[in-house]
């Protein structure tokens, strides 16, 4: 069975939906799924002064939070976050930065990897998020999937060929069900993606490549 991790950070719920809706159609297609929030690095009593924060925290609170084991398991793994002046938000970069001991062994290399992300408004840097998030994928060797102009509710769901994305503009009620779609779809692609991937490497047509032994001693202090 392929195994798809939905790892992301979400502050008022957004992405948090979206995710969920990713995770759903990634599981119509067979998959098993994980869905995983990244750990919060703001203070509780920062986060109770916005109520939508605060309240989005208390509807994770029971939820399994994110960790480099994760990412080892998963065969694809879709990664979410907000906007943060156009790049990944904080509490998600420190899981991207951690997982520096897997991109060693080469144990990220030919994971199937898309993004996701939400923003306020419309040119809020959505696909520079994408963009931005992406480049710690090529370093790990991963196979990055774009969401592409691969279905119809891409066109009508305010989404990007980047990955599935979201304008809140100001709204509290979350993403609607166009956006969903998109995001579902995202889901179900990754899926299929990473069973054809799973399949090759299985069968011994992919193998990790060695040359994450061969870093320098320098680029590791780095």
């Amino acid at each position: 069975m392929t195994r798809i991790a939905v790892v992301y950070y979400s502050a008022t719920g957004n992405v948090h939906r979206l995710a969920h809706a990713l995770a759903e159609g990634a599981g119509d297609e067979g998959a098993e799924v994980r869905v995983r929030h990244v750990e919060e690095v703001f203070s509780e009593q920062l986060i109770s002064q916005n109520q939508y924060w605060g309240r989005h925290r208390s509807e994770v609170e029971d939820e399994p939070v994110a960790s480099l084991a994760d990412l080892e398991w998963a065969d694809g793994i879709a990664f979410g976050t907000p906007t943060r002046f156009g790049n990944v938000a904080a509490q998600l970069k420190i899981l991207l930065d951690l997982a520096g001991e897997l991109w060693e062994r080469g144990a990220l290399v030919d994971k199937v990897a898309t993004s996701f992300t939400s923003s306020m408004t419309e040119h809020g840097g959505q696909e520079s998020t994408i963009l931005a998030l992406n480049n710690t994928l090529y370093h790990w060797g991963a196979i990055v999937l774009p969401l592409g102009y691969t279905v119809h509710e891409v066109f009508n769901g305010g989404g990007n060929p980047y990955g599935a994305s979201y304008t809140s503009d100001h709204r509290v009620e979350g993403p609607d069900e166009e956006a969903l779609m998109v995001a579902r779809a995202q889901g179900a692609r990754l899926a299929r993606v990473a069973s054809v991937i799973g399949a090759a490497r299985a069968a011994g047509l992919l193998t990790a490549n060695a040359a994450a032994k061969t870093i320098s001693l320098n680029e590791k202090e780095n």
